[in-house]
């Protein structure tokens, strides 16, 4: 073999290997607060906020910090590194990726389900007859 067939073929290998681990890291789990401080990777939580809980944005820190409870009932802190979600006060249910670290979740992005504004309540539809 000459040296343009032995980098090809070990470019086409790096680029496999760089395609291979990026694809692995991008692929995020759903999971529960119990599996995630048992696995100690980054994964997806949904669940609830606690609204009975304080919830506050500390500037000092730049953190967004609140309760939830996972779809199990468990109830932890979570830490999301920047602002409050837009429409959090309205959300239905919420999406955290993160980690568990030290019995908190630290979270990167948390993502709200709020009420769509195209569903018809109950009573609507029985009075139109549907």
């Amino acid at each position: 073999m000459n040296i343009k067939t032995i980098t090809g073929i070990s470019i086409i290998v790096i680029f496999l290997v760089v395609g291979f681990f990026s694809f692995s890291e991008s692929k995020i789990e759903y999971s529960n607060f119990e599996k995630a401080s048992e696995n100690h990777r980054t994964c997806q939580v949904k669940g609830t906020w606690v609204k009975d809980k304080d919830a506050k944005f500390d500037a000092n820190t730049n953190e967004f910090i609140f309760y939830m409870k996972d779809e199990n009932n468990s109830e932890v802190k979570v830490i999301l590194a920047g602002a409050r979600p837009n429409n959090f006060e309205m959300a239905e249910s919420v999406v955290a990726k993160g980690k568990m670290k030290d019995g908190n979740f630290h979270a990167k992005e948390v993502l709200t389900k709020c009420p769509s504004k195209y569903e018809g309540k109950g009573e609507d539809v029985k009075k139109s007859g549907i």
